[in-house]
């Protein structure tokens, strides 16, 4: 019979995005939230919804028995992850197959070797990734570390292995200061993650941050759905991405894509994926994989008209993919800034009630969000309150709707990004593409120099 009723196990915008595209299929959908959520949007909108905890994450979206819980109680027959929060726990999706529930999402073995930064880097390599020149796994023995810094050159970048969000890492320019450094790291590691397993990679001076969508259906068939540029960074935090990167050549754009998506394929890979680069004089050098659906989808969703969470949704039932390689067209370009409750200049979070709310509009102007006039945004989970996507025909159309569109934009009651974007899309080098990972944080800081 398939999927008839979906538990949303997430909040706030991607819970409101997996409940639209599953009302399309004619698919029930099930929400689960936390006291603090009890207005919002998605909750409102659902077929069914759960209390599963008070505000604290590790207290309700965390909450895996909670959760597994409000799925038998609803009978939902599957679990939408979304991202951030369970969507990268093997454990948890073991735990829903465990229960007879669909889990919309990669195999778990996949979810768990690559999440395994160590793991995931000796995987691509073994698929035909292309990496960035480092230690063949962790490594523990300073003299060993000594060794490998010294062959691949300095500067070096020591990683935690559990990694993320830019904690565990430290840039080491020398072998004087190697030892310290990776010790600092560590214990960074060890804090964050419970896991100071260490490994060390070449430090590129300054890469393009690139990442190209993957989609397999579990049986050895795998495509690509292009790449997207997300370069645009706040320690190392998205800010604003962009389709098709304005680097990457048509060619570029399928030699790589092939080289991915036969990786996919080769894997057995299931559902929707991520494959992140890092690119630097037209080379790309492979840093992770991201198990799940990613906040910037929609871009990817405006240059090819295919609906992402719709075919998730379509793999997890069993259903072939709905397009192969060759019916893909890429056409146009496609932006999205994350509008986020924070001050614009000191990124000072700012929860609070909304006054006023209303959404950019017009031709080729999307916006995900969950807010309403009323709503009171809390001060408990990640600031990201709504996406602003806009398409046009060409980059310099799409730059042009894209400052109309933020002009529109009206969110009261509390501070917003909206001023940053704003800021962003004037200069030149934004206009032009010319831009790189470091490039944000160097601007906010001559910014802030400049008054």
């Amino acid at each position: 019979m398939g999927i008839s009723r979906i538990l949303i196990a997430n909040r706030g915008e991607i819970a409101l995005r997996i409940h639209r595209a599953a009302h399309e299929m004619g698919i029930e959908t099930v929400a689960v939230h936390s006291t603090a959520d009890a207005d919002a949007m998605h909750v409102r909108l659902a077929d069914h919804a759960v209390c599963i905890g008070p505000p604290a994450a590790k207290d309700s979206y965390l909450n895996v028995a909670a959760i597994i819980s409000a799925a038998e109680i609803t009978q939902a027959d599957a679990i939408h992850p979304g991202y951030g929060f369970l969507s990268e726990n093997a454990q948890f999706a073991d735990i829903v197959e465990a229960h007879g529930i669909t889990w919309i999402g990669p195999k778990p073995e996949h979810i768990r070797t690559m999440g395994d930064k160590v793991q995931a880097k000796i995987t691509a390599g073994a698929l035909g990734l292309p990496l960035v020149p480092g230690s063949p796994g962790a490594v523990a023995d300073f003299d060993e570390m000594r060794a490998i810094a010294k062959e691949i050159g300095y500067p070096v970048l020591a990683k935690a292995a559990a990694g993320g969000g830019g904690r565990g890492m430290k840039v080491v320019p020398d072998e004087e200061s190697l030892e310290s450094l990776v010790k600092q790291a560590m214990s960074e590691a060890k804090a964050a993650f419970g896991d100071d397993t260490m490994y060390l990679e070449k430090y590129l001076g300054n890469p393009r941050h690139i990442e190209f969508q993957v989609f397999g259906d579990g049986n050895g068939n795998a495509i690509h759905l292009g790449e997207r540029d997300c370069s645009l960074q706040r320690r190392h935090q998205k800010v604003f991405e962009e389709a098709p990167s304005p680097v990457i050549t048509p060619e570029e754009r399928d030699r790589m894509g092939g080289i991915v998506a036969k990786a996919m394929a080769d894997m057995g890979y299931r559902g929707a994926g991520t494959i992140e680069f890092l690119w630097e004089n037209g080379e790309f050098y492979f840093i992770e994989m991201n198990t799940r659906l990613q906040v910037e989808h929609p871009v990817t969703e405006a240059i090819t008209g295919l609906d992402l969470v719709r075919e998730q949704i379509r793999i997890a039932d069993g259903k072939p993919l709905s397009v192969a390689q060759e019916d893909i067209e890429f056409k146009g370009h496609a932006i999205e800034c994350r509008i986020n409750a924070e001050d614009p200049f000191t990124f000072a979070p700012s929860p609070g009630k909304i006054t006023t709310y209303h959404a950019a509009g017009g031709m080729h102007v999307r916006v995900d969000s969950g807010l309403y006039a009323g709503y009171s945004i809390p001060p408990y989970y990640d600031s990201m309150i709504a996406k602003l996507i806009v398409y046009g025909r060409t980059r310099e159309g799409c730059l042009m709707r894209l400052r109309r569109a933020l002009e529109e934009m009206v969110v009261g009651g509390v501070k917003t990004n909206i001023p940053l974007h704003c800021e962003l899309i004037k200069q030149p080098d934004v206009i032009s593409g010319d831009y790189t990972i470091k490039w944000l944080e160097e601007w906010l800081a001559k910014r802030e120099v400049e008054g």
